[in-house]
């Protein structure tokens, strides 16, 4: 697979979640021979400030400009002392922005980014950086939590729906578990939300569903184990995370084609919801490349 994931952009603000990222981006970079692009962004101050005396916007640009040289000494330094190659920049601004800038410029396949959320008033309005970059990046993210340990992903679950655009996921899982030598599970839930079904209708319909996933396009070669499963939850993104969790995933991989402009603002996707509750990493895939 010598076009996937040629290049990796790891976006890092030196925290915690940001150094376990770093591991995903390196266990990704070496199965794939991916480059990476580790890219700091230092918080911009406010324009109100810069209409201060001139003496005041010197050492404003002063204290900025140390802050990106250290910034980029700390880099270097754990460039040498992991003694992995990888591209550094330093940028000012908004993170988000940033991170969408420089993954469009440096043409970068995938985006690897640790969850770090903002207050909870915060995330209900903005959204997180994650979230952030999640709605507005045309390539994949990996958004990554922290968690001790080696990077693994013997199994992978792809969530579906039956939409036109689960093509799209499956084909990403299919490159994903050819690299790391995968077994893939494609889950569906079945959201009863509050409403209650009697156990010959339940079963039923748990045959219709699993029948339906079965009955998908095989693919040519297999050589990776698929199975198809289908669980019951009052919502899609309880149902993911709970048997994800519960199954030992180590990777989840899901569009975000979903929701209305409107309900994704107030609400969020299934997919934020899935990155806000789990602690399996996850893969997710832009609407435009859903829509390819």
């Amino acid at each position: 697979m010598p076009d996937f994931l040629k290049k990796i952009l790891w976006a890092t603000d030196f925290s915690d979640e940001a150094q376990e990222a770093f591991l995903y981006a390196d266990a990704f970079a070496k199965t794939f021979k991916s480059s990476i692009v580790a890219l700091h962004v230092v918080p911009d101050f406010s324009p109100a400030l810069y209409d201060m005396a001139y003496i005041v916007k010197g050492e404003l640009a002063r204290r900025l400009a140390f802050v990106k040289e250290e910034a980029k000494k700390k880099l270097n330094t754990m460039k040498k002392a992991k003694g992995i190659p990888f591209k550094i920049i330093v940028k000012e601004g908004t993170a988000s922005k940033k991170i969408i800038e420089v993954a469009e410029k440096e043409k970068v396949d995938l985006i690897v980014i640790g969850r770090r959320g903002m207050s909870a008033i915060e995330k209900l309005f903005i959204g997180s950086v994650a979230n952030q970059v999640l709605r507005c990046s045309s390539v994949p993210i990996l958004v990554t939590k922290k968690k001790r340990g080696k990077p693994r992903f013997k199994k992978i679950i792809v969530p579906t729906d039956f939409s036109d655009q689960e093509e799209v996921e499956r084909d990403f899982a299919w490159k994903l578990a050819r690299g790391f030598g995968s077994d893939i599970t494609l889950l569906h839930v079945l959201e009863l939300h509050d409403y209650e079904f009697s156990p010959r209708v339940l079963d039923d319909l748990f045959k219709s569903l699993l029948k339906r996933l079965k009955q998908r396009k095989k693919r040519e070669k297999a050589d990776i184990k698929v199975s198809e499963e289908v669980c019951r939850a009052i919502n899609a993104s309880i149902g993911i995370v709970d048997y994800a969790e519960t199954h030992n995933f180590g990777l989840i991989v899901i569009s975000t084609c979903v929701q209305s402009k409107l309900e994704r603002f107030f609400l969020g996707s299934t997919t934020e919801k899935v990155i806000s509750y789990t602690h399996i990493p996850i893969f997710a895939i832009p609407p435009l490349l859903c829509a390819d």
